[in-house]
């Protein structure tokens, strides 16, 4: 079935494109002119939404805290804004927004970016907010991950390496599996780049770091029976 995303901007130009390219893409796309528009297009079950954030009347992020504090909704939302200074961005993420596109931008990184934010939300749906394994437990949700119930703190790529292996154990993964998988975007990425990461992962597991072993000419698994 094909995920269902809401386009909403006061730029007809922006809502064309984004809808053109993401229909390309195997997208099912509807566009709102307004945020107050969008408000009550979202009994059709969207997946995702693209937002964004200067519009004429309630802004993006206006419409994020009516969406996230009255309703109640969870749906995932990415904004797009001119705006990119530090402040924008807290703000963005305070009223729970799950990524932030600045314009202009590549319609290769919005397809990416979109895939990306579905993709973790299909996860935490599929593992709940936790992946456990072990005495590793991943909170996709903050992003955190608790070795022996300690905090420990990963950089955006390790967590995102880590979650990929751990919500699926015993599986083997090659390094151009976790290339394609998790650099997209990257023009080249070498094998040696895979490996840093992952002797960091393992550095940072402390006395659970056999859970990720490598499977020579085959890539690396994480298991709590290693």
């Amino acid at each position: 079935m094909e995920n269902r995303i809401l386009v909403v901007d006061d730029e007809a130009g922006i809502r064309e494109i984004l809808q053109f390219n993401l229909e390309a893409a195997g997208f099912e796309v509807d566009c709102a002119a307004s945020a107050e528009q969008a408000l009550d297009m979202l009994d059709n079950g969207y997946d995702l939404i693209l937002l964004d954030v200067m519009m004429s009347g309630m802004s993006g992020f206006a419409m994020a805290e009516v969406l996230r504090k009255e309703r109640h909704n969870e749906i995932p939302i990415i904004f797009l804004t001119a705006r990119s200074d530090q402040n924008d961005l807290l703000t963005g993420f305070s009223t729970g927004g799950d990524d932030y596109i600045p314009k202009p931008f590549s319609i290769q990184e919005v397809i990416a970016r979109v895939k990306a934010v579905l993709k973790r939300t299909a996860a935490i749906a599929e593992h709940g907010n936790f992946i456990e394994v072990g005495s590793v437990k991943i909170d996709l949700q903050t992003k955190m991950v608790y070795v022996s119930g300690e905090a420990v703190v990963f950089s955006k790529k390790e967590f995102e390496i880590l979650s990929l292996l751990a919500s699926h154990p015993g599986q083997i993964y090659s390094r151009e599996d976790m290339i394609n998988e998790l650099w997209k975007d990257a023009p080249y990425v070498l094998d040696r780049t895979v490996d840093v990461h992952i002797a960091r992962i393992r550095s940072k597991l402390g006395t659970c770091k056999n859970y990720l072993t490598n499977r020579t000419g085959y890539g690396y698994v994480f298991n709590a029976a290693e």
